[in-house]
């Protein structure tokens, strides 16, 4: 799976146990979550059709996401937990091509209703960008990032979600306490 960017061959590849010893030029952005090493090594045995790297020609990370599968009936969606590319490849579509990886398997691997994400609420840069790749904002979750910031929710529909039900915004905000997944 290869495309051209800035005059390079982009490879997009599953994500590897030892991608993360090699990924710190992407996870030193600020906005970027950074977990410990067992949640990485969780998803990759719970979830690894959702984990993919991007890697330059010279083996280089370029950027990353991470999700998983969630729900109940029509709660059932794909989640991303992450999606971050490092700053010196931003703007040439990686991060809209990692997000259509995860949303494609969420749809035909998993039969998902949507695909949600949690977002700084001061994130303007990526609250735009998500809003390009087609999501809304469902709900606003309060002091969902430790407790000192609120998150928004964020949600596209799948097409097995034909009324698109999945989307309609709530009025009022929620607490991390009221998140069903």
């Amino acid at each position: 799976n290869k495309s051209r960017g800035r005059g390079t061959m982009t490879s997009l590849r599953r994500f590897r146990c030892d991608d993360l010893f090699k990924y710190n030029n992407i996870n030193l952005d600020p906005f970027t979550e950074t977990f410990q090493l067992n949640f990485y090594f969780h998803y990759m045995s719970q979830w690894p059709d959702f984990l993919f790297m991007a890697e330059s020609p010279d083996k280089r990370p370029m950027g990353y996401v991470i999700g998983k599968a969630e729900g109940k009936d029509e709660l059932w969606h794909g989640h991303v937990t992450a999606v971050t590319v490092a700053p010196e490849y931003r703007r040439i579509g990686l991060a809209d091509r990692l997000m259509h990886l995860l949303e494609d398997i969420s749809e035909q691997s998993y039969n998902g209703y949507f695909v949600d994400l949690f977002v700084r609420q001061s994130n303007s840069i990526a609250i735009g960008m998500y809003h390009k790749f087609g999501y809304t904002v469902y709900r606003t979750v309060l002091d969902y990032y430790s407790g000192e910031e609120n998150a928004l929710d964020m949600r596209k529909a799948l097409p097995r979600d034909k009324l698109k039900k999945s989307i309609i915004p709530l009025k009022h905000p929620v607490t991390a306490a009221d998140i069903e997944w």
